[in-house]
This record gives structure tokens, C-alpha cells and sequence, in this order.
């Protein structure tokens, strides 16, 4: 095998690697800022939202423009153990908030089903939720954590997670969203369906159809209370505004769940996690520079993206060891999982041009 064909053969080995690592890591690139919502399944999830080093197997996400089910009707798996589920949460990095509203809310059921059994009056229970929040921080991996605990505890027959935005929901003639609207809750029965910017269904004319599926989720929540959870996500003020436009809006979404912006610390700590499950290894140059370039992009989490940036982060730095190593003679396992400061050049400050001289 001659240089050039061995320089190929290696790059096309990490374009692989990085397909691979694309394939399971990412979602949702976007309208969230990530894309297409991500066909999620009923094991446990993987650090698709760079939340937690625990991974699933076979997991893969597929790209739809409109409804994501899993699991499928036929497969329903069996409810998973309440620890297993808990010690799930503890180990997702940072939503320190978002884990003690989480407690709080299995505590609450658990108690409401005891007093079910023993004949005590329990009163309304309303477990449709807002998220609120920005891209990246970790509002679709929880939603999909709480379809699975809502199934272990027997509220929810299925545990599976529908997730939608706008598109998914709102057809473009009179009578048609009502019945798109009701297929996406067919396939959320015994799960939870997840509206992603869910403000965007708020009609801004009056031939908008969004009012129509909003009419048709709620007479579904009511129809179907005893098998269907929604939670409903988006930015914070949006979210605020869309539950306070509606009274049927406001009278079944009481709990709000915040998810704050990941802290550089964070950041890097998720960065280091997406490194071990790729099996790359930083230098320790490497790690001081890749510290000081997420907190210089982290500065705006909106445009960032939070977990979601540092995904883009990372992916960028394996397409530059990925052109490095093809230039190397000989290339052993330890270079193929090395990031090198030299990696990460693309950050590196741009020289200034010289002052052009002047002459007299």
C-alpha cells in the first residue's frame, strides 16, 4: 500500500469514528438548536444530552420530521427498578434543581397511590409538566427519564416517549391538524408526548391552526388523564406567556421545571465524559486549552447550546487529530486516541497583519 492510499485508508477510519460517535451522540440539530427530534427507546439513555457517563447499547437516533415513538406499541418493556431509575438521575451532570423537583414528584406519587390503596381521598393529581429552559440543557433526556419512571410506578402502561414540535402537530387546511394532532396522542397513549417549543403553537393570524391542536391536547389530557402525561418545553419567558394565554393551559400545567444553563466546570466535565466513551485521551496541555475555549463560547448559552456546543466542540477536534494523523508515517493505537493542543489550533488566536510601512 503506497503513502497516499494509507493516508486515505486512515482518514476514512476516523470519518467512521466520527460518524459513529454522531450517530450516538447527537440530537436534535434544529429547531432547538441540535435538529430533528431524536427517536428515543425505553432503556436507559445514553449521554445523548451530555448529561451522564451511563450508555445504552444499540441506541441510535433517527431523524423525523414529525412524531418520534419508541418504544414500539408491540414491545413494551418491563417497568424498571425505582433505584436503578434514581441512581440514573444522580449521575447526569449539574440540574442540581431539576433532580429535587424530580425526588419530589416520585415522593408525591408514591404517597398519592398509598393513600389510593388504603381509601384515603387523594384529590386531583396533575402530572403534565413545563420545561423551561435553554437549548441544550438537558429538557428532552429528563422528559424521557420521567416516561420510564412514571412506567415503573404504574402510572403510565408503556413508558414511552412522543416528541414533536409545531410541524408535528399543525396541518395547512381547516380540519386536518385536529386529526394530525390525534394520531401523534394515539402514539403517545401509556407514554408522554413532549412539545418542543410549544409557545410556537400560539397563533399569530388568524389563519393559523395552532389554537386547534392546543383545543385538541387539551380534550385529550382530559380524555386520556389516566394514561397520558405532556410536558410541554421551551425557552423560559415563551413558555411563561403560552401556559398564562390560555386558561385550559393554566389549569393543567401546575408544575414547572427550570433547567439552568451548565457552569463552564460543567461544561468540561461533560466534554472529558464524551472523551471517555470515544476512548480519547487529552493532554494535559490540551485539556488546559479546551477549558479556556468552552468558557469563551459558553458566554452566549443561547447561540452555544450548551451540552449541545460541546458536542460541536468536540467533533471539530476530532476532524482536526482526524486530518493530523493522516499526515503522520507511522500511526500507532495511542496517536488514534490522543488530542493534542495541536488539534485545537482552529481556536487558536488569528496573527494580526503586520502595519504596512510608509515611506517618506
Amino acid at each position: 500500500m503506497d503513502k497516499k492510499d494509507r493516508k486515505d485508508e486512515i482518514i476514512l477510519q476516523q470519518l467512521e469514528v466520527i460518524q459513529t460517535l454522531t450517530e450516538h451522540n447527537l440530537k436534535r440539530m434544529g429547531t432547538d438548536f441540535w435538529g430533528a427530534p431524536l427517536k428515543s427507546d425505553a432503556k436507559a439513555p445514553s449521554a445523548s444530552d451530555g448529561l451522564s457517563s451511563r450508555t445504552s447499547a444499540g441506541q441510535s437516533p433517527a431523524s423525523d420530521a414529525s412524531a418520534k415513538e419508541t418504544p414500539k406499541t408491540e414491545d413494551v418493556p418491563p417497568p424498571e427498578k425505582m433505584e436503578d431509575l434514581q441512581a440514573e438521575l444522580d449521575s447526569y451532570i449539574g440540574l442540581e434543581a431539576v433532580k429535587k423537583e424530580v425526588k419530589n414528584l416520585i415522593n408525591l406519587v408514591t404517597v398519592y397511590q398509598l393513600r389510593e390503596k388504603n381509601g384515603l381521598p387523594s384529590g386531583g393529581l396533575s402530572l403534565h409538566m413545563v420545561f423551561s429552559g435553554n437549548p441544550g440543557t438537558g429538557k428532552t433526556t429528563i422528559a424521557r427519564l420521567m416516561a420510564r419512571i412514571y412506567h415503573s410506578l404504574g402510572i403510565l402502561s408503556k413508558g414511552q416517549l412522543v416528541e414533536v414540535d409545531r410541524s408535528g402537530l399543525v396541518a395547512g387546511y381547516v380540519g386536518q391538524t385536529a386529526l394530525k394532532t390525534g394520531k401523534v396522542v394515539e402514539k403517545a397513549l401509556g407514554g408522554v408526548l413532549f412539545v418542543d417549543e410549544a409557545y410556537a403553537l400560539n397563533g399569530k393570524s388568524d389563519n393559523d391552526f395552532g389554537q386547534e391542536a392546543i383545543d385538541t391536547l387539551l380534550k385529550a389530557m382530559e380524555d386520556h388523564r389516566r394514561d397520558l402525561v405532556v410536558i410541554v418545553a421551551g425557552y423560559d419567558g415563551l413558555m411563561d406567556t403560552f401556559i398564562h394565554s390560555n386558561p385550559g393551559l393554566e389549569s393543567r400545567f401546575n408544575r414547572f421545571l427550570h433547567f439552568e444553563d451548565y457552569t463552564p466546570a460543567q461544561l468540561l466535565e461533560i466534554f472529558k465524559m464524551q472523551c471517555q466513551k470515544g476512548c480519547y485521551e487529552l493532554t494535559d496541555d490540551a485539556a488546559k486549552r479546551v477549558q479556556e475555549i468552552l468558557e469563551d463560547e459558553s458566554e452566549n448559552q443561547i447561540s452555544f447550546g450548551n451540552a449541545r456546543g460541546v458536542r460541536n466542540v468536540f467533533e471539530k477536534i476530532l476532524v482536526a487529530q482526524a486530518n493530523r494523523i493522516a499526515g503522520m508515517e507511522k500511526v500507532t493505537k495511542e496517536d488514534l486516541m490522543r488530542l493534542t493542543p495541536e488539534d485545537l489550533s482552529a481556536w487558536d488566536p488569528v496573527p494580526s497583519e503586520p502595519a504596512a510601512e510608509t515611506g517618506e
